[in-house]
């Protein structure tokens, strides 16, 4: 086996990016207060190409040192807008069409690998602050809940990982 080489991959430049098609999904930050948390969901986004990511509240914004340190170049190519209010925002998603799914242990969360997608719906993906979760005010307007099984000790999984677990499944029921 020969590791292969950056110009082997056949990865797009970011015009080609912000060109090609997209899931039809976006990624909704609730108050993440790490900022490399949001530079790894950016990187997440871009490398399962999202249509954007959609910051809220104490959610920093690019650029930022740190945001950039996991992002590696993808707050360049991924869309994004912030929002102060993630009410605010997840009202503006449900106006545009968008289906809400609230990453979050809750009552009545889908399991992840039960979630059924369809290909001419367009959905937000929230994902919430690190120890306080996706805020109620939040969950009061979402569609579902979307819960990722976990079988250990621990009741919940850092955000960014969330997010590429999370975002990985949807790319999957998308492309299959």
């Amino acid at each position: 086996m020969r590791k292969l080489l950056n110009e082997e991959l056949g990865r797009l430049s970011v015009g080609e990016f912000k060109e090609a098609s997209k899931i039809p999904v976006v990624i909704v930050l609730d108050n993440i207060r790490s900022q490399n948390n949001i530079g790894s969901v950016f990187r997440t986004a871009d490398a399962f190409r999202m249509m954007g990511i959609v910051l809220c509240g104490i959610t920093a914004t690019p650029p930022h040192r740190e945001i950039h340190k996991t992002a590696l170049g993808a707050t360049e190519s991924v869309h994004w807008e912030y929002f102060q209010d993630t009410v605010t925002a997840i009202t503006g998603l449900k106006e545009r069409g968008y289906l809400i799914l609230s990453v979050e242990q809750a009552e009545g969360a889908l399991s992840l690998e039960n979630i059924q997608l369809y290909p001419d719906q367009k959905y937000a993906l929230v994902f919430g602050h690190e120890v306080r979760g996706v805020e109620q005010k939040v969950l009061d307007l979402s569609d579902h809940c979307i819960e990722i099984p976990q079988y250990g000790t621990k009741h919940s999984l850092n955000i960014s990982v969330a997010a590429g677990i999370v975002i990985w499944e949807v790319f999957r029921k998308f492309t299959l």
